[in-house]
């Protein structure tokens, strides 16, 4: 439900903005931004709840440099299929042994945390809605807890993974993202954006990087002097 509701309000921030058709006259020299996010990382079924805050600054109309953190949690059950070739060779032997109809799946926990800087590039000719695009780069740090759930599992995942049930990992993300802003006021706004990244953590785990699309909602405030000294 919750990827409905910004897809709602996206639209609603939209369908309210086209009758605005002239330029922006006031642009804020400063901008802060606190959102809700959704994260969803289709390959492992995860799906993440968090927040979401950036800062930047308006260089030009066009042009905002500024940096970003979110942070999301949430937990799904690590299967067989998701593991690298090295831990499926030993799992292998164990599988023909399992009693007849389990299925093997590891419930976690897992947390992570972006950091990312960089230009974001604004469309400003709607007097009532900024569109932006920008690259996605920075580094993203995860914390997973394994939770077995029954004897068979804590010994498989004992004889896979050792008694350290809790791993972290830090590697770096890319891709692209973008939004829009209903510019309510020069000072305050609605924000609408949307990121699609890559990375590949856990590698000594799984079976090869991870493609996750982030989704955030949230009011975005502005302050300073008018960049164009109007």
């Amino acid at each position: 439900m919750r990827p409905r509701i910004l897809f709602v309000v996206f639209l609603f921030v939209l369908l309210t903005s086209l009758t605005c058709f002239s330029q922006q006259t006031d642009i804020r020299q400063f901008t802060a931004f606190g959102a809700y996010s959704y994260f969803n990382t289709p390959s492992l079924s995860l799906t993440q709840n968090g927040f979401d805050g950036d800062f930047g600054v308006n260089v030009r109309s066009w042009l905002t440099l500024g940096g970003d953190f979110s942070y999301g949690a949430g937990n799904s059950n690590l299967l067989p299929k998701n593991l690298n070739p090295a831990l499926l060779a030993q799992l292998a032997p164990i599988l023909p042994l399992l009693p007849p109809g389990y299925k093997l799946a590891v419930p976690f926990n897992a947390s992570i945390y972006t950091y990312e800087a960089g230009p974001q590039f604004n469309y400003r000719g709607l007097r009532k809605v900024t569109l932006f695009a920008r690259p996605a780069l920075g580094a993203l740090h995860a914390s997973v807890t394994a939770k077995p759930g029954d004897p068979i599992t804590q010994e498989i995942v004992g004889a896979l993974l050792g008694t350290n049930l809790k791993r972290s990992d830090t590697v770096v993300f890319y891709g692209l993202g973008g939004g829009i802003t209903w510019e309510a006021t020069p000072n305050f706004g609605l924000r609408f954006a949307t990121d699609f990244v890559h990375y590949n953590f856990f590698s000594n785990i799984l079976n090869g990087g991870r493609n996750t699309v982030r989704l955030t909602v949230g009011t975005k405030f502005s302050f300073g002097k008018n960049i164009l000294g109007k």
